[in-house]
């Protein structure tokens, strides 16, 4: 059979020389080889074989078996595209709506729609996404639910997910809890892991529904195991919390972990402080250190104070007052009121730096108005020392980091 499809494709029978090609790609009956299917599908593809133009476009867009070459991709994809092939028509807007260099939002929706036509979900779904973004044109929520809806009404997952975000954030319509659910369910119910950590949000939240934390555990966990990342960190915070359930600080750790490792700052922060306490995990404080600093370099107020701290007394870590004060700066920035605090000493003091009486009755002042009530006591002692001219300028410097601060909120 084999010699048989080799000798047609050699005689320039278009079946016969895409059949060989997909017998290299799938190593049958002979080892995978990508790049002995490449000159089979050419061949086919020359002759206008549509399934050999689509894998063609789709081997140069992943570089399967040959260099990667968008340019080529977008050719063979058009050749089929423009026999009406709805995968080539969906994967030539996928290039033109993602693609840096040859992004092209209305040639994306054309060639969607194209595929749209024909029942293609994904681009159904996809132009949802077009008009909910408003990329390329204004936003139009309703268009938006209309593509979604037939996506989803044949069952497209992700499309139901979204009509479930639609109909459950209330921000630019009403919400309408009863049709999130129903949307998010039926998602969640195929294994869609967005859908399903929606699902148990609400439930978690008791919006629209009764809170149920059991239903938020279980949907919660159904999404965490496909990995993702805020399910994930959502069951360690119940498991440690105890909140509808038992503490398990082990499985606490365990969730935090997994989310740790996927970069999610708040989980490395959380990580940091379960290794910094004992709880769930031995206590570590270089453990703990790693974390945090892991956090900290993502912008995690907490985190950056955390490191601080360490560096200013010398925990875990060699005493460092330039670093102490560089990570006191960076969470005070972003309104951690004991950093803002913890910085105002530096600078009073001469710590890590040399004193500036007016820095350190600016962060004094800040932390003072975010609730830290000792910071008046110093903010005054400060001042005691401060000359006229320093006490203006620090005015002057206060006024200018509240209107900051107040267009931060």
């Amino acid at each position: 059979m084999e010699m048989q499809m080799k000798r047609a494709a050699e005689d320039g029978d278009a079946d016969a020389q895409y059949n060989l090609g997909l017998q290299y790609i799938q190593g049958k009956p002979s080892e995978q080889d990508a790049r002995q299917a490449i000159p089979w599908f050419h061949r086919a593809a020359d002759q206008g074989h549509v399934m050999a133009q689509f894998n063609l476009g789709l081997m140069y867009a992943t570089g399967q078996g040959v260099q990667q070459d968008t340019e080529q991709a977008i050719n063979w994809y058009r050749r089929a595209a423009e026999q009406g092939y709805a995968r080539a028509q969906f994967n030539l807007g996928l290039i033109y709506s993602s693609s840096i260099k040859h992004q092209n939002h209305m040639q994306a929706l054309a060639w969607y729609s194209k595929a749209a036509e024909q029942s293609h979900t994904g681009a159904q779904n996809n132009i949802g996404l077009i008009y909910i973004t408003g990329q390329g044109l204004p936003r139009d929520y309703r268009k938006a639910i209309t593509w979604f809806e037939k996506a989803a009404t044949l069952g497209d997952a992700a499309a139901q997910n979204n009509l479930g975000m639609i109909y459950g954030n209330g921000k630019d319509m009403p919400a309408d809890y009863p049709r999130a659910i129903s949307w998010y369910s039926k998602a969640a119910e195929q294994g869609y892991a967005s859908a399903q950590f929606n699902l148990g949000l609400l439930y978690d939240t008791g919006q629209g529904v009764p809170r149920d934390h059991k239903q938020a555990i279980l949907w919660y966990l159904k999404a965490a195991e496909q990995g993702h990342v805020k399910a994930q960190f959502n069951l360690a915070l119940i498991h440690e919390t105890g909140e509808g359930i038992q503490h398990d600080f082990k499985q606490a750790a365990n969730w935090y972990r997994k989310a740790a490792e996927q970069g999610h700052p708040a989980a490395c922060y959380k990580l940091g402080l379960m290794y910094d306490q004992g709880l769930g995990v031995m206590e570590n404080g270089r453990s703990a250190m790693d974390w945090y600093l892991k956090s900290a370099a993502s912008g995690h107020a907490g985190a950056q104070f955390k490191l601080a701290l360490r560096y200013d007394n010398g925990q875990d870590v060699e005493q460092n007052y330039k670093q102490a004060l560089a990570w006191y700066r960076k969470a005070a920035e972003q309104e951690n009121a004991r950093a803002q605090f913890n910085l105002g000493l530096m600078y009073a003091y001469g710590h890590g730096t040399s004193v500036d009486l007016v820095q350190a009755h600016n962060w004094l002042s800040l932390a003072a108005i975010n609730g830290m009530q000792k910071a008046n006591r110093h903010k005054h002692i400060v001042e005691f020392k401060m000359t006229p001219e320093q006490q203006e300028q620090s005015q002057h410097t206060s006024i200018e980091s509240l209107e900051k601060n107040s267009r931060l909120i």
